[in-house]
């Protein structure tokens, strides 16, 4: 039995209505989103290399809701950013996003995202690294155009991290001697460190006090580790509208926050089942079923959840720093809709 009800509205994006707050995010800032959906297809296109808007349309084309760009426009807008300069940075946070996506399905092997095949499966290893180097280089370009050192070094630096996330989780996945302030580094790493920075410099674009941007940059970085927690509860829940199957983390060896918190619980026949399948890879069958029950003994799974909640919050307590704004509103609604609450 499952520890708390499962809901298919717990990610952004995985109900299309307009009354969910990021849809209703987006039609206010409709304009803007149009002028930096412009941007991307003319910057994702090339002369010489037709396989490269190619790769790059079947991903960024594939429904997402590009979140990360929205925050930027509506952080640029609650300051009062009255330019164009945020389109810009926009369209290279979504363009840095891309390439971190392409390279994750190149490490993770991965064969679906959003429900549709990835572009490594549909072409090859290589075109997905090569593409993604290119979208970089592309938001780089953007950044520049801004000129803005300061955009540049928060981009730049969320760039690394990133990578640095990435690299962290290779070591970290399939230790059993990873801990909740590991995983917390990598979460910060790969999830976090784009939100914060996409929130951060729409305050800084528009020139708002530091107090403003650095409320902003705190409420990306607690949202993004909300967001992650909740992608990692899902995969033992499972939903098609999330494009994972239940168990995706656990067949590929992923040492997630709901199995970190399980393994701090196990006793020596638990754990030895968790080092069977996690760090040796011998997963057999009915493994899945097991890992479910020891998640759910455990209060594994209800423990998440409650800690993404606690991270929802502390992103809307970052909120009240800013100016009173329906936008602000709006930031405040994702960050509860990221973790749903059972009704």
């Amino acid at each position: 039995m499952a520890i708390v009800e499962r809901s298919d509205e717990s990610v952004i994006g995985q109900r299309a209505d307009a009354s969910a707050p990021h849809e209703e995010l987006s039609t206010l800032l409709a304009p803007e989103m149009d002028a930096v959906n412009a941007v991307i297809k003319t910057r994702m296109a090339s002369e010489h290399a037709p396989r490269i808007p190619q790769v790059t349309a079947h991903l960024i084309e594939a429904g997402g809701k590009r979140i990360r760009p929205l925050l930027t426009l509506a952080a640029a807008r609650l300051c009062g950013h009255d330019g164009d300069q945020h389109i810009k940075l926009a369209a290279a946070v979504e363009f840095i996003h891309t390439a971190t996506l392409l390279h994750d399905d190149v490490v993770d092997e991965s064969n679906q995202r959003r429900g549709r095949p990835t572009a490594n499966l549909l072409w090859d290893n290589k075109s997905s690294i090569l593409v993604g180097d290119y979208l970089l280089a592309r938001a780089f370009t953007l950044m520049v155009e801004t000129g803005s050192l300061r955009v540049l070094d928060i981009l730049s630096a969320a760039s690394a991290t990133i990578a640095e996330g990435e690299v962290l989780q290779l070591t970290a996945a399939q230790d059993l001697a990873t801990d909740e302030p590991v995983y917390l580094k990598i979460v910060r790493g790969k999830t976090a460190a784009l939100f914060s920075a996409a929130t951060e410099v729409g305050g800084v674009v528009a020139r708002a006090p530091e107090e403003q941007i650095d409320a902003l940059r705190d409420y990306g970085d607690a949202l993004g580790i909300s967001f992650q927690m909740v992608d990692d509860l899902l995969d033992y829940w499972g939903s098609d509208a999330t494009g994972k199957n239940v168990g995706d983390d656990f067949r590929e060896r992923k040492l997630t926050l709901p199995v970190i918190k399980a393994v701090a619980k196990a006793n020596a026949e638990e754990r030895a089942f968790w080092a069977r399948t996690i760090e040796k890879g011998d997963q057999r069958e009915g493994d899945l079923n097991q890992a479910l029950a020891l998640l759910n003994k455990h209060n594994a799974l209800r423990d998440t959840r409650a800690e993404a909640l606690r991270w929802s919050e502390t992103a809307k307590t970052a909120l009240t720093r800013l100016p009173a704004d329906p936008i602000r509103d709006l930031l405040g609604d994702i960050a509860d809709f990221v973790v749903a609450r059972v009704s």
